[in-house]
């Protein structure tokens, strides 16, 4: 064990400086004042062309179909059914029928949202029934199009950050139509998980205009009710319109209707071949008045390749921060497509939070932070540091208003918590990293609050089993997910450590750091699996051991959640040394790690497993590290539609790949990176006001034979360990890996810092700069 008072002296005299760039990412709103941003400056290189949004859409990746800006409210696409009926859960199916287009959408999950669907129709309109097949079909960044062939109608969408903007190309008809159905949604249904429709009301204030309201509640996140206010208007006057609720047809231009029943409208028009209509789409948590000068203010003209464009620019200004050289195609698809995915969420929803009033940012759709923690928020730390700052800020603001920084957040409701308050991760991960332009002292309340305070309700925010935890030193089986709660608040207790004895707080952050190794007592060093001894079990509420749980992925009330004793025994990264040596030293946990690749327990699809290929360099195997992510980049990420194991969960899967290809990895909440091995001979990241991250691996041939690290230099220095910290490449670096075919010695001698060293210098004393 640690010697705490020491460790504690010794990080305070630690100090490091960062600087921060302006990052270009989205279009000014007027009065906007937390969150402007300048307009960005148009790449020379086009990099949108090298985005496929189709990747990753088929075999749960569940990524986003459709028009979107970076971080933006609206997601534009289609939403379907397959051919047997079944709905998809997250709008796109490769196979089946389009139902219509709706405007907004989660990126790599399901189970919230597909509200206000639009949708084209030609021929006698039965609203019940629309739907069709196509043909035709492309999606580019920030534009989708399809030819319907059902009504013969070519739909194409773009989008801003409000508005979605719909062009539809008509064959001769005299019956054409625009339709809006505002009861639809994705996963409405009765289930735990299901979303409900709770009314809506519907307004055609003229013969191209519609308004109104549409009321939800649940999906996933078991949210409460949220609002979406809409308006729509169109560049072509309808002959006539109607409205339906249930299945009944009107002239009547207003409708209101409860729960359950069907409600919409359309804008009736004879039209000639090849007759474009266009309609724009204003989206607001707000009102409809808001929604409307949505519309008003992002996209005034009906200019739709200009809105195309913007949209584009605004991709290539945050794609550009990537650059590759010497990459393959698939790569450069797979990569780029990778950071166009972690950029669709969460959202940026500043100026449309019905709930408060504020001047900070607020973002939505944190969905969730237990999935991005591990790799997105490290990488925007890097490459849009004033992004992650926003961010932050905006969660410490949600802490401010409802209690809590939310593990998970969507419909402007937090919820659900999967395992530990992973913010507390988030917010140690910046500060470690010098971010600046955040409340800290805040942040830090939020983070004792998670620790300290039980919820109401432990499944929406906070921590569950808190008592237990705290007094025991562990979650028993009185509460569900004890193994995984209590192996990630044990993580999430370092993290306030580590801010903790940044802002000189030293009384909290012995505290918190002695709880870091609360891990220890579920740990079980006569439990021998598969002739390994040593794996986390299960208490009973009394304190004696329950039998083991081997449930290979558990869910909600199991021990462990969406992983297994093979995954939670061996998650400790605040101290991988101590758990090394209660695993029997270096040898028998290089041997466990290979047992476990060997005999499939690592699983690749889900994100509690994220850090186990590179954990070999804290027991001298880098060249281990090295054979197990180049296998996992050949055998489970392809540049296709099935091309992303398991969910994307808002780019945490994609932002996994960036890292591993470039052959570093970072230990969320820590200054650490760990090397493993480059799949790109000459890559780099921008870090902003022209500084960047260079990686460059010498020798590194096609095949990937010349995998193994022989010698490294950062900034020109020998760098004789397999891992490096943040100050060394903050202000710019390059990274230089010469690769050869054979493991070398190489970075076997010192590992990545563990608290149980004796010179372990675990959090950045950055509170005089920060502070001032």
């Amino acid at each position: 064990m640690f010697t705490t008072q020491g460790h504690i002296q010794s990080v305070l005299q630690r100090s490091i400086h960062v600087s921060l760039s302006a990052v270009l990412l989205t279009l000014p709103l007027a009065g906007q004042t937390a969150t402007s941003q300048k307009t960005p400056v148009k790449p020379a290189q086009d990099y949108t062309r090298n985005v496929d949004p189709f990747i990753g859409v088929d075999w749960g990746g569940n990524t986003f179909v459709g028009s979107a800006i970076p971080y933006g409210l609206v997601k534009v696409g289609p939403d379907m059914e397959t051919f047997d009926g079944r709905r998809s859960g997250f709008g796109y199916s490769s196979n089946g029928v389009i139902l219509g287009f709706s405007h907004l959408h989660l990126s790599g999950a399901q189970g919230k949202y597909g509200n206000i669907l639009v949708a084209p129709v030609t021929g006698q309109l039965d609203p019940s029934n629309i739907k069709t097949p196509r043909t035709g079909e492309t999606n580019q960044v920030g534009y989708y199009a399809a030819t319907l062939t059902r009504y013969q109608v070519k739909a194409e969408l773009t989008s801003s950050r409000r508005v979605g903007f719909h062009r539809y190309t008509f064959p001769a008809s005299q019956q054409s139509h625009i339709t809006i159905n505002v009861a639809s949604a994705l996963g409405l249904g009765t289930g735990w998980e299901d979303q409900t429709f709770l009314g809506a009301e519907i307004h055609l204030p003229s013969n191209h205009e519609a308004q109104g309201v549409a009321r939800f509640s649940g999906g996933w996140n078991r949210g409460g009710e949220y609002k979406v206010y809409y308006y729509i208007v169109l560049d072509t006057p309808a002959a006539t319109t109607q409205t339906w609720t249930g299945r009944t047809l009107t002239a009547d231009t207003d409708a209101a209707v409860g729960a359950s029943t069907p409600i919409g409208a359309s804008f009736n028009f004879v039209t000639t071949a090849n007759q474009v209509i266009q309609a724009k789409v204003g989206i607001s948590f707000i009102s409809a008045v808001q929604a409307k000068q949505n519309v008003q203010q992002e996209v005034p003209a009906w200019n739709f390749p200009a809105v195309h464009a913007a949209a584009t620019q605004l991709w290539n200004a945050e794609l550009a921060k990537l650059n590759l050289f010497g990459a393959t195609d698939s790569q450069r698809r797979q990569l780029y497509t990778a950071m166009y995915h972690i950029m669709l969420m969460p959202t940026d929803r500043t100026g449309e939070n019905p709930d408060w009033k504020s001047s900070e940012p607020y973002y939505d759709d944190y969905y969730c932070i237990w999935d991005t923690y591990r790799t997105s928020s490290p990488l925007l730390t890097l490459i849009s540091p004033d992004r992650q700052r926003d961010m932050i800020r905006s969660l410490i603001d949600i802490y401010r208003h409802t209690g809590y920084m939310p593990d998970a957040r969507s419909g402007n409701d937090n919820g659900r918590t999967q395992g530990g308050s992973n913010a507390n991760v988030v917010v140690a991960d910046a500060w470690v990293k010098g971010l600046k332009g955040i409340d800290y002292e805040t942040a830090f309340a939020a983070m004792v609050h998670d620790a300290e305070v039980p919820p109401a309700d432990p499944q929406k925010e906070g921590r569950g089993g808190l008592k237990d935890y705290n007094e025991k030193g562990y979650v028993t089986l009185a509460d569900e997910r004890s193994g995984s709660r209590t192996a990630e608040y044990s993580y999430d207790d370092f993290a306030i450590s580590e801010v903790a004895c940044g802002l000189g707080k030293e009384k909290e952050a012995v505290l918190y750091a002695s709880r870091a190794h609360n891990f220890e007592h579920l740990w079980d060093k006569d439990m021998t699996v598969e002739g390994f001894k040593g794996f986390m079990r299960p208490r009973n509420p009394d304190g004696t051991w329950a039998p083991p749980y081997l449930v290979v992925r558990g869910t909600w009330p199991d021990f462990f959640y969406e992983g297994d004793i093979w995954t939670y025994s061996i998650y400790a990264p605040q101290d991988m040394r101590r758990l090394i040596e209660m695993a029997g030293g270096d040898q028998m946990f290089v041997n466990r790690l290979d047992w476990t690749f060997l005999r499939h327990h690592f699983d690749v699809t889900n994100e509690p497993g994220f850090l186990i290929p590179v954990l070999y360099n804290y027991a001298g195997r880098p060249d281990k590290t090295a054979d197990i992510v180049h296998l996992l980049l050949e055998k489970a990420f392809m540049d296709n539609r099935a091309g992303i194991p398991g969910n994307d969960d808002s780019g945490a899967m994609s932002s996994w790949l960036i890292f591993s290809n470039l052959g570093i990895f970072p230990v969320a909440g820590q200054d650490v990176y760990l090397i493993s091995t480059p799949s790109i001979p000459d890559a780099s990241l921008s870090l902003g006001d022209g500084k960047k991250l260079r990686i460059v691996a010498k020798n590194l041939d096609p095949n990937g034979l010349n995998r193994y690290v022989q010698s490294a230099t950062l900034n020109g220095a020998e760098l004789p360990t397999s891992w490096f910290r943040h100050a060394q490449i903050k202000d710019g670096a390059t990274l230089l890996l010469t690769m050869g075919s054979a493991p070398s010695s190489w970075g076997k001698m010192m590992p990545p810092p563990s608290m149980s060293d004796a010179n372990f210098e675990g959090c950045a004393a950055t509170a005089r700069h920060l502070l001032d």
